[in-house]
């Protein structure tokens, strides 16, 4: 089976490099990542053939886990586990996880789900853990770029709910979280890449 058998986001592979850049920088431990919405999979593979020492827990709705079920069957990496039905506004998965990532969601959730998204990570999220979240993002309620306003018109157009989130909003929700900013990385295309830190041994608040 070849790619144009499966799912295929050619962002993905645009993007692929540059995001695990900073994986690698802040998941150099052994450990469990938690990927919320893995869309087709290929990040999955990617990131979990690059870094053997992290198990990978892909999830995502119900629609979307075919395609990632051959991504991962192809791949047939030791370190992809099968992957989960994960609403964020429906049950999340038992257990810690010493990562949680997530990459171009939080524009197409309301911003409800996007709130239920934080309160939920201190169920999931192991003391010491982090957070990384890729997708573009406005600072100072402004588009850092032409074109991420004009795909900010066209997500409103399809569902009025969407649209690029505010750093700002989404730094306050992690925060009441227990979660404290670490790094905010400027990634091609007018794309962010950040991280958010579980404290070690202080407990996070609850949702």
């Amino acid at each position: 089976m070849n790619i144009f058998d499966k799912p295929y986001s050619p962002a993905c592979d645009r993007n692929k490099e540059p995001i695990l850049e900073v994986l690698k920088a802040h998941l150099q431990d052994p450990g469990q990542v938690l990927e919320i919405g893995s869309g087709t999979g290929q990040h999955a593979v990617h990131f979990a053939a690059a870094m053997p020492h992290l198990t990978w827990q892909c999830s995502d709705r119900p629609e979307y886990l075919p395609g990632i079920r051959q991504w991962l069957a192809d791949a047939a990496l030791p370190n992809t586990l099968p992957p989960l039905t994960l609403d964020v506004t429906g049950p999340w998965p038992e257990g810690l996880f010493d990562a949680v990532f997530t990459a171009n969601t939080l524009h197409i959730m309301g911003w409800p789900e996007v709130e239920q998204l934080f309160a939920r990570l201190p169920h999931v999220l192991a003391p010491g853990g982090r957070l990384v979240v890729y997708g573009p993002f406005n600072y100072g309620g402004r588009f850092t770029s032409a074109s991420n306003a004009q795909f900010d018109a066209a997500l409103r157009s399809d569902d009025p709910a969407r649209g690029i989130r505010d750093f700002e909003a989404v730094d306050a929700l992690a925060s009441q979280a227990g979660l404290q900013l670490m790094e905010d990385n400027s990634l091609p295309a007018n794309n962010r890449c950040i991280v958010w830190g579980r404290a070690a041994a202080a407990p996070l608040s609850p949702p």
